[in-house]
C-alpha cells in the first residue's frame, strides 16, 4: 500500500521537478530557450523524448559583451571600409548601411559640421564621428559622459583606416552635445 501511495506522489512530482528543472535551465542557459522555441518543455507528455542543443556558440557569447556598432557610410569610400574591418577585429560586431546621403545621417544624429568625417556610426545610442580609434570608443562606452558621441574630423593620416606606412598626423578626439559644443576628448600627437 505505502509503494502504489509513494509511486502516485512520485507520478504527481514528477512534472513539477521537470518543469523546475527546465525553468532553471532556460534561466540559466538563455540560448537553450531560445532553440525550444515555442515547443516548450513543460506541455511535454512524460516518458517523451527531448533533443536539445546544448552546444555553446563561442563566438555569439563573445560578441555579447561588446554592443552591436552600425556604420553609415557612402558605397564609394574605401577608408570607411578600412575602419569598419579595424573595428571588427577590436571585437565590435557591426552592420554597415550603404547610403548615398550621408549628410542626412550626419544631421539626424546631431554631429556639427566642423566635427564631421567620412562615416557615421552609432553604438550603444553614441554617435562615433570619423576614424576614432577603439579605446576611445571603449572609454566612451564604460565613461558613459553626458554627449551625443564623439568625433575625429576629417581624415587625418594614422588614424585606423586611414593608414599610410609610419606616416601619423596629429589629431584629436572631440566629444559633443546635441547643442553642438564640443570639448577635447583625447589628443594624439605625430609620431
Amino acid at each position: 500500500m505505502k509503494h502504489k501511495q509513494s509511486m502516485k506522489i512520485q507520478t504527481w512530482l514528477r512534472p513539477i521537478a521537470i518543469g523546475a528543472a527546465i525553468g532553471i535551465v532556460m534561466v540559466t542557459y538563455p540560448a537553450v530557450a531560445q532553440n525550444l522555441g515555442d515547443n516548450s518543455l513543460l506541455g511535454t507528455p512524460l516518458g517523451r523524448s527531448v533533443s536539445v542543443d546544448w552546444s555553446v556558440n563561442k563566438e555569439q557569447t563573445k560578441l555579447s559583451a561588446t554592443p552591436k556598432m552600425v556604420v553609415y557610410r557612402s558605397p564609394s569610400c574605401g577608408c570607411c571600409g578600412g575602419w569598419v574591418d579595424y573595428m571588427k577585429k577590436q571585437g565590435f560586431p557591426t552592420q554597415v548601411i550603404l547610403t548615398s546621403d550621408i549628410e542626412a545621417v550626419k544631421q539626424k544624429y546631431s554631429v556639427p559640421d566642423r566635427l564631421a568625417s567620412c562615416h557615421t556610426a552609432v553604438v550603444n545610442g553614441y554617435v562615433i564621428e570619423g576614424h576614432v580609434p577603439v579605446n576611445d570608443v571603449k572609454r566612451l562606452l564604460q565613461e558613459k559622459p553626458n554627449v551625443v558621441g564623439i568625433s575625429v574630423p576629417d581624415m587625418p593620416v594614422g588614424t585606423p583606416g586611414m593608414e599610410m606606412g609610419d606616416r601619423k598626423d596629429p589629431f584629436t578626439v572631440f566629444s559633443f552635445d546635441r547643442q553642438g559644443k564640443s570639448k577635447v576628448f583625447n589628443k594624439y600627437p605625430s609620431s
